[in-house]
């Protein structure tokens, strides 16, 4: 290995860790109701489509911390498989989650999982998230259901119509090339962002 090839090892692998520990920071901050560490995983003119959400970094930090504070006793964002196409100062990331909460009403113990996909940029040589799609691949159910329908695959439960067809129109499961997770660059679609 040449001394230049090495080099680009070595900032690789430090990138590759800027990336995952940007994720994980992500589960610490919102699983702590952390605003200012949960920002930071983010540029600030990052949009979440979380499905049942979507918007900036603030707007969606301040909605993640109000419901999870009205909803969840306690509760856990545990990412798991995760995967980077790394190119330059962009990087596309797949990482699996599962997500688990202690509720304050109805069932003990809420559950469902999924995948954050990610478009990370370094900017100014820091990795944050400049788009997010949050994929629901899973909830348990009273029953199997006819399809793969986001709107029931959320913890968040008692939807108003607006947000079970914002769901509905957004991201969902795919087992094939159709799945979001391909889209290169990944962009969150701007008709869903609700006016300012």
């Amino acid at each position: 290995m040449t001394p230049e090839e090495l080099e680009r090892a070595v900032v690789e692998l430090r990138d590759r860790q800027a990336i995952h520990d940007c994720l994980m920071t992500y589960s610490r901050a919102i699983d702590r109701l952390d605003r200012e560490l949960l920002l930071s995983v983010y540029h600030p003119d990052a949009i979440d489509d979380h499905g049942v959400f979507v918007g900036s970094a603030e707007e969606f930090a301040d909605w993640a911390i109000d419901m999870h504070t009205k909803t969840h006793l306690s509760h856990q964002h545990c990412v798991f498989n995760c995967t980077v196409d790394l190119r330059g100062d962009v990087a596309h990331t797949e990482s699996y989650y599962m997500f688990v909460g202690m509720n304050r009403a109805g069932e003990p113990l809420a559950m469902s999982g999924g995948r954050y996909v990610d478009r990370l940029e370094k900017r100014d040589g820091r990795w944050a998230i400049a788009a997010r799609v949050c994929v629901r691949d899973w909830a348990p159910l009273d029953e199997i259901p006819a399809s793969l329908d986001a709107s029931a695959m959320t913890v968040v439960k008692d939807l108003d119509d607006r947000t079970v067809q914002l769901m509905r129109s957004g991201a969902q499961p795919r087992r094939d090339r159709s799945d979001v997770s391909y889209r290169r660059p990944l962009t969150v679609d701007p008709t869903r962002v609700p006016p300012r």
